[in-house]
């Protein structure tokens, strides 16, 4: 009980029974009550449904609590074949808890193959989303808002405190982790102030990063007058990584011309590399917001590029 009682928390924390019914060694997480009532992560729940409620306008589905709703995979399924296009080959009605996750399991494959998300990467899985597990299912909606770029606004820094409890030589010892499910306000930086407050400015920048492109693409006899459009494919950010690097890239490493946005997401994924290879951070901007033609995410990562090659002849 000593181990179920936090320290430091104001509260004692509660367990179902059923949760400490623990094997030796097995671990289970939840999330503290005390959390659950936290201004950020209500704000993110209610975007979210409202989100999911508006792409499934007309499925005659209404979703009032994720957990609830989205366990058994029914209403992922809904979601997912809206957002990509496609028709998943599951049955539509599953009453027992292993039909549901066998539906759930086909799904949840299916998602992380459209997410390209590395295993290591994945905060969700079968048994944690139809165990009702709001970490996994938060953490699982985020990323597929972001990947099919939905038009919301995700609050920033939301996290949510998980209680740990692991049965180590017959008792359960216990600890708290803040588990953060949305970031980002400390990605905000000059391009957000150029966007939002100084255009102007913003266009001398974009002289200056197109002037930087061309110099080393014009080698190839190549040259860019749209920075959001002509990088979208991500064949000039592989082949300016090769002329700034001194190197050759072989054909066969990426797609000279990308057919699909798979293709695109796979140059650009790679550029990425090259660049890490380089010696620079990863970009933060994902690849689809590069493939997508979004401009900021385009300027973000060729102005590290002009930062770190700009004496480059």
């Amino acid at each position: 009980m000593n181990a179920i009682n936090l320290p430091l928390s104001p509260t004692p924390f509660e367990l179902h029974p059923e949760d400490i019914m623990l094997e030796e060694n097995e671990v289970r997480t939840m999330v503290d009550p005390n959390s659950k009532n936290d201004q950020k992560l209500q704000e993110l729940m209610k975007v979210l449904i409202d989100w999911i409620n508006d792409v499934l306008v007309g499925e005659r589905i209404i979703v009032k609590d994720l957990a609830e709703d989205l366990y058994d995979g029914q209403v992922l399924q809904k979601l997912f074949e809206k957002l990509e296009g496609e028709k998943l080959n599951v049955a539509e009605v599953t009453q027992s808890e292993i039909a549901q996750k066998q539906k759930l399991q086909t799904v949840l494959e299916r998602i992380n193959d459209a997410l390209k998300v590395s295993t290591r990467s994945i905060k969700w899985n079968v048994d944690s989303v139809h165990a009702k597990s709001i970490v996994a299912i938060l953490h699982l909606l985020v990323e597929l808002s972001q990947h099919f770029r939905a038009p919301i606004r995700l609050p920033d820094h939301v996290s949510i405190q998980v209680v740990v409890v692991q049965k180590r030589e017959g008792i359960l010892q216990s600890r708290q982790v803040m588990e953060k499910i949305t970031g980002n306000t400390e990605y905000r930086d000059a391009f957000d102030t150029l966007f939002d407050h100084a255009p102007d400015k913003l266009n001398v920048v974009k002289k200056t990063l197109i002037t930087f492109v061309n110099k080393h693409l014009n080698k190839l006899n190549l040259e860019v007058a749209e920075l959001d459009t002509q990088f979208a494919d991500g064949v000039y950010l592989v082949l300016l990584m090769g002329l700034l690097e001194g190197y050759f890239v072989p054909l066969y490493n990426f797609f000279l011309t990308p057919e699909n946005f798979d293709q695109k997401v796979h140059n650009v994924s790679f550029s990425f590399e090259l660049m890490q290879d380089g010696g620079l951070e990863r970009p933060k901007p994902r690849p689809e917001d590069i493939v997508n033609c979004d401009l900021k995410s385009t300027l973000r990562v060729l102005y590290n590029l002009f930062t770190r090659y700009r004496h480059v002849e």
